[in-house]
């Protein structure tokens, strides 16, 4: 255990897991990392091996157990009937029957319907109404000649997410570490092995977690195929959904006017798009027109009333070309469906990762250090969206005239996003802040010079800030210091291009 570790174990007692076990006990279980984690750290929370050895042999018996695999279903409801009460772990949904005035459970690996549930329970944890939660249920069979009554009863239901947090502890143990030793502790709490990495690439992985502590935030990461992209938003958090970017509809998006009932976006933080990229993709016009309302203004509209909600957005996709091709030939937007491909909607993005500069996921970059038990990051990260600290940088410096308000919004954002994940006190040396300015400009600063080659109504911008001096301090990406020639050159690149 090296130092990073001893300290982690000292001042997070209990909050934090050996992150190569997750390996270890997953075995051909088909469940995120979180929900294997929760029970790590119910078992496996310390740094005394002899207490984690135990520790894997109760969560894999638990699992081998309790989790119901898909072709093994029939096998778990004839030990349901057969001891009358069962305790499972499985995807649970639920929608209200209108007929009958009732909630009704439908288990995903079990394949078990129509189990009631109360409206207490509903409301303790709506997200139940939305695509489903990983639950830890206890089953009962009560048969009945009734043939429109389900023998199965749920006796209790607990989502496999964390219950309470200290906060205020969280950040008092946070100023016990550096902002080196708090960045390589993040990198390894996502899973991965700091050493591997370079200052540069651990903010971007870094960038992935915004969307989970900053409300309305608009994130878009291209780049090529094996670099993780969609990871933390499948695996992370139980605050966050990952959709394929074909699969959704206005209806589950945002609203089912017929119904009323709010989609995604009014239940979680974070809904991601998985490989959103695809020229030939088709895509509903009207979904691209609300999602830029939305994007935007945090609204959407059911008829003719106006509904808010908080879900960021995140585009994740892969490109088929190379930088410079792409500065050459289009722009690094030139991937995306036509009805995407619209320089409204690209301008509410907020920050663009650039995801060629992302290393492709090999064996030997994962940890086997502690990290946090991402349940309780999840559960920090979601508290800090009541938090704003996008006004932290102007005792030092202040953004240049220049920039546009939407700029500048986005610009914000990220480094309100940034703070909060790297420093939730809200209290930064110059430098660090300094480091987190620029990086935040250079996000949108990406976003803002493909949208110039897109559309020629939009005018130039000076990406730049002032010190407490006065003295100017311009920013530039790196593809751009690396493409100069490519780089600004103007590119016809609309709809009709030969690139598009």
């Amino acid at each position: 255990m090296n130092e990073l570790d001893r300290k982690l174990n000292t001042y997070f007692p209990g909050l934090v897991v050996r992150k190569d076990l997750v390996k270890t006990v997953k075995g051909n279980a088909i469940v995120p990392s979180y929900v294997l984690e929760y029970l790590l750290g119910q078992y496996c929370a310390s740094s005394d091996d002899p207490t984690i050895q135990s520790g894997i042999r109760t969560v894999k018996e638990i699992l081998r157990k309790h989790y119901v695999h898909r072709n093994e279903a029939g096998l778990v409801r004839s030990n349901i009937r057969e001891k009358g009460r069962y305790k499972v772990i499985d995807k649970i949904s639920v929608n209200l029957n209108e007929k009958t005035d009732a909630y009704e459970a439908t288990f995903s690996n079990l394949g078990i319907k129509k189990v009631l549930v109360d409206s207490g329970t509903i409301k303790a944890h709506p997200k139940l109404l939305v695509s489903g939660v990983w639950c830890i249920a206890d089953i009962e069979y009560e048969f009945t000649e009734d043939k429109n009554a389900t023998p199965w009863i749920l006796s209790t239901l607990k989502p496999i997410q964390l219950s309470h947090f200290d906060f205020d502890g969280y950040v008092a143990a946070r100023k016990q570490f550096s902002t080196d030793e708090w960045i390589d502790l993040l990198i390894q709490s996502i899973g991965f092995n700091p050493e591997m990495f370079g200052r540069r690439s651990k903010l971007t992985q870094l960038v992935r977690l915004i969307p989970y502590c900053e409300r309305n935030y608009n994130l878009i990461e291209l780049g090529p195929k094996g670099t993780g992209k969609s990871h933390i938003y499948s695996e992370f958090s139980p605050h966050g959904i990952l959709i394929s970017g074909g699969e959704v509809t206005v209806p589950k998006l945002f609203v089912n006017n017929s119904s009323g009932k709010i989609g995604l976006v009014g239940y979680w933080d974070c809904v991601a798009f998985d490989e959103f990229a695809g020229k030939q993709k088709r895509v509903d016009k009207a979904l691209v027109d609300i999602m830029k309302n939305y994007m935007a203004n945090k609204s959407f509209s059911r008829g003719v009333e106006m509904l808010g909600a908080e879900a960021s957005m995140v585009f994740v996709g892969n490109n088929q070309h190379t930088v410079p091709y792409m500065l050459k030939h289009s722009n690094l937007f030139c991937e995306l469906p036509d009805k995407f491909y619209d320089s409204a909607f690209l301008d509410r993005i907020h920050f663009y990762i650039p995801g060629w500069e992302v290393d492709i996921i090999r064996g030997e970059m994962f940890s086997d250090g502690y990290g946090f038990v991402v349940d309780y990051l999840a559960e920090i990260l979601r508290s800090l969206r009541n938090h704003d600290y996008s006004d932290r940088y102007k005792e030092y410096f202040s953004l240049s005239a220049d920039i546009s308000t939407r700029d500048r919004d986005g610009i914000n954002k990220t480094f309100s996003g940034l703070m909060k994940v790297l420093l939730p006190e809200g209290e930064a040396s110059r430098d660090d802040i300094e480091e987190l300015l620029r990086f935040a400009i250079e996000g949108r600063k990406r976003v803002k010079d493909q949208l110039l080659r897109i559309d020629t109504t939009y005018t130039s911008v000076s990406f730049s800030y002032l010190n407490a001096d006065g003295q100017s301090k311009p920013v530039t990406t790196l593809e751009e210091e690396e493409y100069r020639s490519y780089y600004h050159q103007t590119i016809n690149a609309g709809e009709d291009s030969p690139a598009r």
